[in-house]
């Protein structure tokens, strides 16, 4: 099968992709703390392992998975170290100027594909931008969410991805086994404070202020069966989008 990454074609290629009205996925995650035991890859790694294992899957329309975007906004992160982090103005100028770039190629639809929770709100805030700055068709989903009905039953003491967990942790034994410092698991354990917090109210907190480790949820639950079993409940979940979008449905 041929290669669906972007990386891996040739201009050739890529402009018959684009005379074929394929999907362009796009990627985007961060570079941040992951805790004792993972690397600051891990949104970057895991957000393209699942897109192209996705993309793999959804063979029957045409699909293409851009370079991911490593950096995003993570400022949260940042009293860990590690951390890179975008503004405001210059993910959304970065992003903008991916899109543009995507169009100029011939392409008309795009898929944001989301790796980082950091993400969420500016993307969304985005996608107005990008409908009235471009002639593109954008979608955008947070893998994990669209899985996440998927992933519960597969875990044993969350419902869904949390960060440095047991999800993310277990899928990196699947995707990066040598960046998985085992020996530190024991120390990878966090949860929240346990502050109700008023919901109607939103605030900046550092994770610093959650949890001492940089982990939320236990990532010693880890395994590497669980991991193909996440990877593939987000892989099924984000193909069947990618089928939606490249059938125009």
């Amino acid at each position: 099968m041929a290669s669906v990454l972007w990386l891996d074609l040739t201009a050739e290629e890529l402009r018959s992709k684009a005379a074929k009205d394929a999907v362009v996925v796009l990627p985007v995650a961060s570079v941040e703390q992951h805790g004792p035991h993972l690397p600051v890859g891990v949104d970057t790694i895991l957000c393209g392992g699942v897109c192209k294992a996705a993309a793999e899957l959804a063979s029957d329309v045409e699909v293409v998975v851009a370079p991911t975007l490593w950096c995003g906004m993570a400022e949260h992160h940042m009293a860990f170290g590690g951390t890179f982090t975008f503004d405001i103005p210059t993910y959304r100028a970065v992003l903008l100027s991916f899109l543009r770039s995507i169009e100029r190629h011939g392409f008309h639809r795009v898929l944001i594909v989301n790796g980082h929770g950091g993400n969420i709100a500016a993307l969304t805030a985005f996608l107005p931008d990008f409908a009235r700055e471009t002639r593109l068709h954008v979608e955008a989903t947070t893998y994990f969410l669209l899985a996440q009905d998927a992933l519960g039953p597969l875990l044993e003491d969350q419902k869904g991805v949390q960060h440095a967990c047991e999800v993310e942790t277990s899928m990196m034994m699947v995707l990066a086994p040598g960046c998985v410092r085992e020996a530190r698991l024991g120390e990878a354990f966090g949860m929240l404070d346990g502050a109700p917090g008023r919901p109607t109210v939103s605030r900046h907190r550092s994770f610093r202020d959650m949890t001492e480790s940089g982990v939320i949820g236990d990532a010693r639950r880890a395994t590497l069966e669980k991991g193909k079993a996440c990877l593939d409940a987000c892989a099924q979940a984000l193909a069947g989008l990618m089928r939606e979008m490249g059938k125009g449905l």
